[in-house]
């Protein structure tokens, strides 16, 4: 779930960013006292995320503003289906209307993205969960859109626990001296993944005490293997490479977690307008 407090502040800046000193359009065309009635609607079938947030920026622009959510993240919606209403002053309308279409356009197509993995390992023990790999400044609403499409969040940041991957243990000299290390100075409740990318590194990591193991880039042979070999005692992730077309016979080896970067970095924006009302 996203802090609404810290999207304010984000909000503030994306309405600078478009508007600059003034909409020059809007103030040599309309008039001050205008009033106008829009709606907002998919023009394709798509997974709704951050509609509450498109209102947000259409009220923090301009608090005359009445704004009608019609849906909630996480709805599959079809073809025009309205997701918000909104009417007052047209200034207002006119000059958030981007900034309110490409927010949830950006997290809806996360959404819908996510949707489509998440059905492809349905059935499965496999759980989906995304990366780091967001657009600078907008990783909390994205990780958000993930959620909204029926997967799950991997750390927020590197504050949030400890992954050990390769560059780290070659400076500490194994996977057992860089557990050991991490482990002496870890918060009780913080969890250490190890990430490992040849099947005795997986045997290494989990003599070596880790909560959670990731099969980097392995085949769907080592897997199985992997999965044989820890028997259920840690959760294994299986990432590297993932993509709509493969996610299914990686969820069929037993693996827990599979992590994609394909979700947030790859997804594309989904087709959402802003309409007169009749």
């Amino acid at each position: 779930m996203y802090d609404p407090f810290q999207i304010d502040r984000l909000i503030d800046l994306w309405l600078a960013e478009d508007i600059g000193y003034c909409d020059l359009t809007v103030q040599v065309m309309i008039e001050p006292d205008e009033q106008g009635h829009f709606y907002m609607n998919a023009r394709e079938p798509m997974t709704i995320s951050g509609i509450e947030i498109a209102a947000a920026i259409f009220r923090r622009y301009d608090k005359r503003l009445d704004v009608e959510v019609k849906v909630k993240d996480g709805d599959v919606v079809e073809k025009g289906a309205v997701l918000l209403t909104v009417r007052g002053p047209a200034r207002g309308i006119l000059t958030a209307e981007r900034t309110a279409l490409n927010i949830v356009q950006r997290m809806s197509g996360i959404a819908t993205e996510t949707a489509k993995y998440v059905a492809a390992v349905a059935g499965t023990k496999a759980r989906l969960i995304d990366t780091r790999k967001t657009t600078p400044g907008l990783r909390m609403i994205e990780k958000h859109a993930v959620t909204s499409g029926g997967g799950l969040n991997h750390r927020l940041g590197l504050d949030n626990g400890v992954m050990i991957k390769d560059n780290h243990i070659a400076v500490c000299g194994g996977i057992g001296p860089a557990v050991a290390r991490a482990r002496k100075s870890l918060p009780t409740l913080t969890k250490i993944e190890v990430e490992c990318d040849r099947l005795d590194q997986v045997g290494e990591a989990l003599a070596a005490g880790a909560d959670v193991i990731m099969l980097d880039n392995m085949s769907i042979p080592d897997m199985k293997a992997a999965v044989e070999l820890v028997a259920g005692r840690v959760p294994l992730e299986a990432s590297g490479g993932i993509r709509l077309d493969t996610i299914g016979p990686i969820a069929q080896t037993g693996v827990n977690y599979i992590s994609t970067s394909k979700i947030t970095q790859s997804a594309p924006a989904v087709d959402i307008g802003l309409d007169e009302a009749e």
